[in-house]
């Protein structure tokens, strides 16, 4: 929990969740949900919005198979501040066979960056990885394998060289280090 602040008044919130499901066909689903608020009314080019209306109220899903390549993509934009930021939904599509994996953003940037897209929903892609990888089971280790987790190495507690590597799965404690 952060320490205590100063006096201060809430302008804004922020809502994104992230659900993993497995789906009877053997794919799995993952749902993004980004919602935002403020506490005083403000203009966009649509209308007025009042303390506490939602103004952004998105949803992505993705469907994976077990190597992380999306089968489908669905975005949805129940709530928006201007009309024409529902032209950005089709190109959704174009994701359709990408992987999930290192170069993820790269891919969201090259077929979603700029103008081709929305912000939100790019950071919506961007964090749907993490949720995947929580999500799917099994995806990430053959304990008969030679190969680590595809999470290990990518922070501070799954460091090749530390402790927790070396009591989880000490196979791999110091993976890919020449041997003298």
């Amino acid at each position: 929990m952060l320490s205590n602040s100063k006096p201060r008044s809430l302008l804004h919130t922020r809502e994104i969740t992230f659900q993993g499901y497995a789906r009877e066909d053997g794919l799995w689903d993952i749902e993004g949900h980004l919602k935002d608020f403020k506490t005083n009314p403000f203009q966009t080019s649509a209308k007025v919005w009042q303390p506490g209306e939602a103004f952004h109220d998105m949803w992505v899903r993705v469907t994976l198979d077990k190597e992380f390549v999306i089968q489908d993509i669905e975005a949805v934009m129940d709530r928006h501040p201007h009309p024409e930021c529902t032209a950005v939904l089709p190109p959704m599509d174009s994701l359709i066979g990408a992987q999930l994996g290192k170069g993820w953003r790269k891919t969201i940037d090259t077929h979603l960056g700029g103008i081709k897209s929305c912000t939100h929903l790019r950071e919506l892609l961007t964090n749907l990885a993490t949720a995947a990888f929580q999500s799917i089971p099994g995806a990430f280790f053959d304990p008969n394998g030679e190969k680590p987790p595809l999470y290990l190495g990518t922070c501070k507690a799954w460091d090749f060289d530390g402790p927790v590597v070396m009591r989880v799965y000490p196979q791999f404690y110091q993976w890919n280090k020449p041997k003298s």
